[in-house]
Parts: C-alpha cells; sequence; structure tokens
C-alpha cells in the first residue's frame, strides 16, 4: 500500500492543482455562481461516501417539513437516466437513484427530485406550483456553480477528512482547505458513549475556524426490522437463517450491531449503490430470510418477489447540543430573507 501511494502520489499533486485552482477561481469570481432568492441547505463532506449524508437529510427533512414547504434535490447516483426526474414512492431506483427514492417513500409532502445539473434542478423546482419554500441539496458540497446559503459538512469519525489524502491516494474529493466554506462541521457516526474529551480532541484536529460549530451524532439502530407491511422484533428473526447483503460505504457498524443483538447470519457485501444483477437477484432468491439496509431494501424489494425481506431503519442523534443545532438551521431559515 505504501508504494502504491508513492507511485500515485504525483497524480494526487496534480488533482490538488486543479481543484485547488478551481476553488479559487470560484472564490475570486473568475467562475460564476448563482444565488437563489430562498434559503438552500448543501449537506456534503469531502470524502468520497460513507459520512452518514442520507441519514443527515433525513434529520433536516423532519426538523424542518412541518414549518415549511420543502423540496429536496439530489444527483441520483447510479441511476440509468439522465437529466431532471422528480421522484415518486413507486418509482424505480434504477431511473432516480436509492436515497431520493428512500425519502419519496418515507416523506409524502416533501418533493424530492434528482439533477445532475443543480442549477436545472433548481430552476424546474422554482417553476413549480407552488414552488418550495426552502431546498435541501444532497451531496452537492462541490457543485459550486450554486451558492447554497448554509453549508454542511460531514466527517466520520472513523475517518476524518484531516487523516484522508486527496484522490487517487486517498479518497478526498479536494483538498481539506475546501472545508472553510462549511458553516458547521458535522462528525458521524461516532461511538456511543464517546466522552467530551475525545469530542474536544477530535476538535483540536479538525482546527475549525471561527466562524464554524462542530457536533458530534451517533447513529441509533431500530427496534424492529421492517418491510412494506410488516414490523417485526428482533425475537421473531432470531431462529432463522439470515442473509444479510449490503451495498453501502461501510456495512461494519451495521454487521457489529446485529451480532450485539444475537443474530446468526451470512454477510454478502457489495459495493456502494451496487446494482443487483439478474444471476446475482437469482441467488438471494434462493434465501430464506434476507436483511438489509433502507437504501439497498429499495433497490431489491422490487427485484425478490414474495421473499422474507426486511430492513433496520436508522437514524441520526446528536452526542450533545441538539438544540443548538437545530436553532441554528430554524434561524437560518427563517432570518434568510
Amino acid at each position: 500500500m505504501k508504494l502504491l501511494r508513492k507511485i500515485l502520489f504525483p497524480f494526487s499533486g496534480l488533482y490538488y492543482i486543479i481543484t485547488l485552482l478551481r476553488n479559487k477561481a470560484y472564490d475570486l469570481g473568475y467562475l460564476s455562481y448563482k444565488e437563489y432568492p430562498l434559503p438552500i441547505i448543501c449537506i456534503g463532506n469531502l470524502n468520497t461516501g460513507g459520512t452518514g449524508k442520507s441519514p443527515m437529510t433525513e434529520y433536516f427533512i423532519q426538523l424542518l417539513k412541518d414549518e415549511y414547504h420543502i423540496a429536496t434535490l439530489s444527483r441520483g447516483y447510479g441511476r440509468k437516466t439522465k437529466g431532471y426526474l422528480q421522484v415518486f414512492a413507486d418509482s424505480l431506483a434504477k431511473n432516480v437513484g436509492d436515497e431520493p427514492l428512500q425519502f419519496a417513500r418515507k416523506f409524502k409532502d416533501v418533493i424530492v427530485a434528482v439533477c445532475e445539473d443543480r442549477r436545472l434542478g433548481i430552476s424546474q423546482l422554482l417553476q413549480r406550483t407552488p414552488s418550495p419554500e426552502m431546498i435541501i441539496l444532497d451531496d452537492a458540497y462541490q457543485h459550486r456553480k450554486v451558492k447554497a446559503g448554509f453549508q454542511v459538512v460531514l466527517t466520520a469519525y472513523q475517518d476524518l477528512y484531516v487523516n484522508d489524502y486527496l484522490l487517487p491516494v486517498g479518497n478526498l474529493r479536494e483538498p481539506r482547505s475546501g472545508v472553510d466554506r462549511a458553516d458547521v462541521i458535522i462528525v458521524t457516526k461516532c461511538p456511543e458513549g464517546i466522552s467530551k474529551r475525545e469530542r474536544e480532541t477530535v476538535i483540536r484536529k479538525l482546527k475549525p475556524a471561527s466562524h464554524q460549530k462542530v457536533y458530534f451524532t451517533t447513529i441509533s439502530y431500530d427496534e424492529f426490522f421492517m418491510s412494506d407491511d410488516t414490523k417485526l422484533p428482533v425475537s421473531e428473526l432470531k431462529n432463522k437463517k439470515i442473509t444479510l447483503v449490503t451495498g453501502i460505504a461501510n456495512p461494519t457498524p451495521l454487521v457489529s450491531h446485529l451480532q450485539d443483538l444475537g443474530l446468526h447470519f451470512e454477510h454478502k457485501s457489495y459495493k456502494d449503490h451496487h446494482n443487483f444483477a439478474l444471476s446475482e437477484i437469482k441467488t438471494l432468491e434462493t434465501c430464506e430470510c434476507i436483511v438489509t439496509t433502507e437504501k439497498d431494501y429499495v433497490r431489491l424489494s422490487p427485484l425478490l418477489k414474495n421473499k422474507q425481506l426486511y430492513y433496520l431503519p436508522i437514524k441520526v442523534s446528536f452526542v450533545s447540543n441538539e438544540a443548538s443545532f437545530d436553532k441554528q438551521i430554524l434561524d437560518f431559515v427563517k432570518d434568510f430573507n
């Protein structure tokens, strides 16, 4: 691995120069960005995937949906279509992406849309009647053609961006200095019971700017396994032959949680946003009981008919200062104009 890094470092250096010059061009006005007359919140990261953007986006939706008419706009990663599409609960993941479909199935009163061109996507949303009162951009931190009013950067506790390298040596999409654009930094997937001293150590590593606040969150798992029409307690699965199927960046926390629950299972792990081939579906059809993640569920459920297929919902929980975070977001939206 060390030898490979040495070989790739020149390419990483070139990538650094390109991304740094691009950011400077936007900062100095040589490249243009567009601002919009409504509050836009951008949720993103410096690393490629695995920081928990989807549950954080859902947290924002839950926080704001009762007060505002919300739209979410994603790229729709992994979809086989192009351009602007509205996402509905009965859409197919292959057409709109798994995470947007997850949002649409869960939040019926929220407009969910996908478009790789965020400017085009926003213009389409604003032409709606009624138009949204605010927009949440999912995974658009590097999409600088749009200037969001509030920027959120996520970084996983076990994979802090300050310990990472630029592509292709590491997983950073842009230099670490790019974090300076963020209003808040959220350290996600923290261990339960993380101490104040441990949090202070992380903050010292991150060295936030004076205008930035740092928050810490954990992932909380639901007590019940779910399907479209079923809600099962853990005890119902303990005597079943279970296959765990994951197509996410880091399945380790889920694997550990299921083991802690006393479940025994075979684990079939695929890459993030994996599109299942027909041969793989045929193999999964032979499994007695499948447990998966929520975003994998929206891809698998139309493909696996009459199977015992369940997902375990997750949500974001703040380690501390949740009220302070909520107030910061609500104040931004309220005071935007």
